[in-house]
């Protein structure tokens, strides 16, 4: 393994030094790129711990992931109240909602190293961490070869290798079998997760199926809570469809299903929140062409005079999908393979969706099966079945209740950690 790090670092940082004009390129032009590039170089002095205590280190990408593992950590905090616990993201955005989220249950929030070795041993010297929990299926060769030769303990949780992905990693199984072989464990959402994992190269004897931690949220607002929400926006008992996470070319597809919605249900309101901050103002102009009354989230604009209230604003999707009727979840009339449903489904509220949804689609097969779900493969559809659940009032009140099943035979992710990590 040794020989593979060398091998690994030469390639990298020739490639590095090769590619260095577009990498300054990108810090002088590109701010997301800025975003904690010196501390991912391996500048992490800022960060103080107690060493007298054992450290425990998690680490989530971006927003999604820190959602997921948010219950987690949580639960972490409790089993090991003594412990340090520390959080690491990759992009700006995660370190948001982390700091939002998790910032009064962690000791530090940080960014996760780039994978040069100069970098990861700046770190694990740093932070110390006596074990490493990395959400989903990162893999990162000098960072897990590193830990495990200062005998860390790695463990990747609520693992994930979709059809389409595990093309591209059986390609490379030589590659990967030697990496997975670092870990102390994998832990895999599901069965089908599991054996795509086996075949790239991981260990049977340290992977196993754990479960999806997504399915041990909980929602965060109380009633009292949800109801000041809806006064605060101003719906007035009026029914609201929420567009959750749209990516380029799906606001036009909501729009056209709104308009058409609009015809048979005039007093519906849409909240469309787009995925990247950076559309915002080309989502403005859309909204500008399409002919509805809008306001801006931002802006403290409300539905009391606006058919469409744009969300941009960080860390209020979760929230606002309380007080939706029902949600469409993006990145599925889109190649990027969907975001998650059960972030609307936890408040009871039934889901639809485009075609492609591969990030998640074991979650679509459980979903699905039921009312929870539907999806949907053109704008014609998806204002059809948006009308079915604003009409069909029998067909609507099942569909909220198999949300709750859903949930109810699916937990159990955060508990299967917990007992690993105590082992």
């Amino acid at each position: 393994m040794f020989l593979f790090s060398l091998v690994y670092n030469t390639v990298l940082i020739f490639l590095s030094i090769l590619l260095l004009p577009v990498i300054v390129l990108a810090l002088i032009i590109v701010p997301k790129f800025r975003a904690g590039f010196w501390t991912k170089l391996g500048c992490y002095g800022s960060i103080k711990l107690d060493h007298k205590k054992e450290t425990i280190f998690f680490h989530a990408v971006s927003v999604g992931e820190v959602n997921a593992i948010e219950a987690l950590v949580k639960k972490t905090r409790e089993a090991f109240p003594n412990a340090n616990i520390v959080l690491s993201t990759t992009t700006k955005t995660g370190q948001e909602i982390a700091n939002k989220k998790l910032s009064s249950t962690v000791d530090a929030i940080t960014y996760f190293p780039f994978d040069y070795f100069f970098s990861v041993l700046s770190f694990l010297n740093t932070v110390k961490p006596n074990k490493i929990i990395i959400a989903e299926t990162e893999i990162w060769p000098d960072f897990v070869y590193l830990a495990k030769r200062q005998n860390i303990p790695v463990y990747i949780v609520n693992g994930r290798l979709s059809p389409h992905s595990y093309n591209g990693y059986k390609n490379f199984s030589f590659f990967f079998k030697h990496v997975l072989s670092q870990y102390a464990g994998i832990f895999m959402q599901t069965k089908g997760d599991m054996d795509r994992i086996l075949n790239v190269g991981a260990k049977p004897e340290i992977t196993k199926v754990m479960g999806n931690l997504k399915f041990d949220i909980s929602p965060t607002m109380n009633s009292s809570e949800i109801t000041k929400l809806a006064i605060e926006m101003q719906l007035n008992g009026k029914k609201m469809i929420a567009a959750a996470s749209t990516h380029k070319g799906e606001d036009e597809i909501v729009l056209d299903a709104y308009k058409k919605v609009k015809q048979d249900y005039p007093e519906v309101k849409l909240l469309l929140a787009p995925r990247h901050p950076e559309r915002y103002d080309a989502v403005e102009n859309l909204l500008k062409e399409s002919g509805f009354s809008y306001g801006r989230r931002s802006q403290k604009d409300t539905f009391l005079n606006n058919d469409i209230i744009m969300l941009d604003t960080m860390g209020e999707l979760m929230k606002m999908f309380s007080i939706c009727h029902l949600a469409f979840i993006g990145g599925s009339f889109s190649s990027t393979g969907g975001h998650n449903p059960l972030e609307a489904n936890i408040w009871r509220k039934p889901v639809l969706s485009g075609s492609c949804v591969f990030n998640f689609k074991d979650i679509y097969d459980y979903l699905t099966k039921t009312k929870a779900a539907k999806i949907a493969n053109s704008a014609d559809e998806l204002a059809d079945d948006m009308k079915k659940l604003l009409d069909d009032k029998k067909y609507y009140a099942q569909a909220c209740l198999d949300t709750q099943k859903i949930f109810d035979e699916n937990r159990g992710a955060v508990k299967f950690v917990i007992n690993e990590l105590k082992k």
